[in-house]
């Protein structure tokens, strides 16, 4: 199949009209104005926009925080103490990126009962704007915004609190809520949220983190610069904002992660937003986080000392792949980036940036090749290429990885996990083919023989939109032989149980990442209760939950909760590989 037909995109009767979309995000726009905060009247700026552009052109590098705690009064502290113990050492913090929970994604009038993971909630336009009058630092509300069906009253409330730069328009396409399956309802709120941004005096800078979006997903990373041009298509060119980008998290080889910023220098017309942390190399030891923090840090402050892109350096506290870090956690990652800023003066000599542009240009070409087949291909669909809420809804539906495999500008090779050999293959697929035979040796011949003999069938899913720990042990578990049943991702649980009793699945594992362990738990083994399933289901990544009694707001550890629950906590994928031995050596009821 070289592409769909419309009726398999878009099987609806009729869509929304465009023009009702637009108008009515720009009728707004004469009412609901950028508001006033510490930001802005301290920097007499009109949006962090202008305030970027001229941080560039005076060659000095912006630094990125982010925080966001359950609590308001918690999340104003630490917007407040921040900024004053950094300033106090004799440094800067330009932008603040306010970590709002998932469950801010759904409309006021139906977030109640509905999962609450652990960020902040904000519950009236009230909250948005007491939080970004504590101090001089550029608000950035990113997540759970632009692409969710709240996308439009979060950003009416962003507006109003002084926030110029709103997103992310990368979990659009890779994002769902648990239990709201309308994706046209989320379509429409989006558009309506971008037409109501590009209609404001200021500029708004439209949010996309490419890593929460298709870019984690892609196998070639020249996709990814695709994606960015794509993105530039549907909201500079057909909505008339400014589309500014993030990337970072899964970036860990020194020398294509300084030719993505090269590239996006070349490409992008905007400012960019932050570069994060790649936050996949951390681990539970904090000496060795210290490491890794500077390994990405130095080649995003070279990037920025040789071609400025307005990009906020964004320096992952070392506790986050343990907990979710406190404000002195903050304080210290930040205090030692700077420190680094300060020692990378000559660092930019031992480069040679002629390779360094060469690796951008092939990103860019190849880039730019993937956008063009992308485009053509919808448009062969049937898909009115010219009209923004028919492209972002076709590319949600398709997804990333059939776009790849359709559209990809690497060659066709059926060997390959999209079908085709990347152009140049990212980090992530390195590190995961890498990590996958790692684990899987930690079994021995004779043990991954008797898993094999016993013919295991996994359903595996998330709780979540975090996929990379699903794809780790998707990977482990094909080279030992174990048989996969996908149920996807952000997956209910209610989904979950049909498709392992439909597919008489031996065993669920489940991949989850903040604060909802419990109540999915729960749910699912209702759920068994129905089709009357006894399953060994296995549960590991970030098992935390906020208690909104607790002052400190911080999750709390519920390991020994669930284990209560009769489910298999794992905290590697080493842990669930020794299940399975046990589960075949008749150790364990294997369902």
């Amino acid at each position: 199949m070289s592409h769909y037909s419309r009726q398999e995109i878009f099987p609806e009767d009729a869509l929304p009209y465009l023009d009702e979309l637009i108008e009515e995000g720009r009728e707004l726009a004469t009412t609901v104005k950028v508001g006033q905060c510490s930001f802005l009247r301290h920097y007499n700026v009109e949006s962090e926009c202008d305030y970027k552009i001229k941080q560039m052109q005076a060659g000095r590098l912006m630094m990125h925080g982010q925080i966001g705690f359950r609590k308001l009064d918690k999340s104003r502290r630490a917007y407040r103490e921040i900024y004053e113990q950094i300033g106090e050492a004799g440094y800067l913090i330009n932008r603040y990126g306010i970590c709002l929970d998932w469950s801010m994604g759904y409309p006021r009038d139906a977030r109640e009962g509905m999962p609450k993971g652990t960020g902040l909630i904000l519950n009236d336009d009230l909250d948005f704007a007491l939080l970004t009058q504590e101090a001089p630092v550029a608000p950035h509300f990113g997540d759970f915004v632009m692409g969710t069906p709240a996308a439009l009253e979060n950003t009416i409330a962003a507006l109003k609190a002084g926030s110029t730069a709103i997103g992310n328009v990368g979990q659009y396409f890779n994002f769902r809520m648990p239990h709201w399956n309308d994706d046209i309802a989320t379509t429409a709120a989006t558009v309506k949220a971008l037409a109501l941004c590009a209609a404001q005096p200021q500029d708004i800078l439209i949010h996309s983190n490419l890593d929460d979006g298709f870019a984690a997903l892609f196998t070639d990373l020249t996709c990814s610069v695709g994606a960015v041009l794509i993105e530039q298509y549907i909201v500079d060119e057909l909505m008339g904002g400014r589309v500014s980008h993030c990337y970072g998290h899964t970036y860990s080889d020194p020398l294509t992660r300084l030719a993505f910023q090269r590239a996006l220098k070349k490409i992008s017309r905007s400012p960019g937003s932050m570069i994060y942390g790649n936050t996949t190399i951390y681990g539970t030891n904090i000496a060795e986080n210290y490491a890794a923090l500077g390994s990405y840090m130095l080649p995003d402050i070279v990037g920025q000392m040789t071609e400025p892109t307005g990009h906020g350096l964004n320096p992952v506290p070392v506790t986050e792949a343990i907990r979710i870090p406190d404000i002195e956690e903050i304080i210290d990652a930040h205090l030692y980036a700077n420190r680094l800023i300060e020692r990378a003066e000559y660092y930019p000599n031992m480069i040679d940036f002629e390779q360094v542009d060469l690796l951008a240009d092939t990103l860019i070409n190849a880039g730019t090749k993937f956008k063009k087949s992308v485009l053509e291909g919808l448009e062969k669909s049937g898909i009115n290429i010219k009209n923004p809420f028919e492209l972002l809804l076709s590319i949600r539906r398709i997804g990333a990885k059939k776009l790849e495999e359709l559209y990809g500008p690497g060659n066709k090779n059926l060997n390959e996990i999209r079908k085709r050999k990347p152009v140049i293959k990212a980090t992530t697929v390195i590190e995961l083919e890498q990590q996958a035979q790692k684990i899987a040796n930690y079994l021995s011949a004779e043990e991954q023989e008797v898993i094999r003999d016993k013919k295991f069938k996994a359903c595996v899913a998330t709780t979540d939109v975090h996929e990379y720990g699903k794809v780790l042990l998707e990977a482990v578990l094909k080279k030992i032989k174990v048989g996969i049943i996908d149920a996807g991702v952000s997956t209910d649980p209610d989904v979950v149980a049909k498709i392992a009793n439909d597919n008489q699945a031996t065993f669920v594992a489940i991949s989850t990442y903040n604060g909802v362990a419990l109540e999915f738990i729960e749910k699912l083994t209702k759920e068994f209760a129905l089709y009357n399933l006894s399953l060994p289901v296995f549960v590991g990544g970030k098992l935390n939950q906020v208690d909104d009694d607790d002052a400190s707001g911080l999750p709390k550890d519920v390991t020994k909760e669930l284990g209560d629950m009769g489910v298999i906590v794992c905290h590697s994928v080493e842990e669930l590989l020794r299940e399975l031995i046990r589960m075949a050596q008749g150790a364990r009821y294997a369902g």
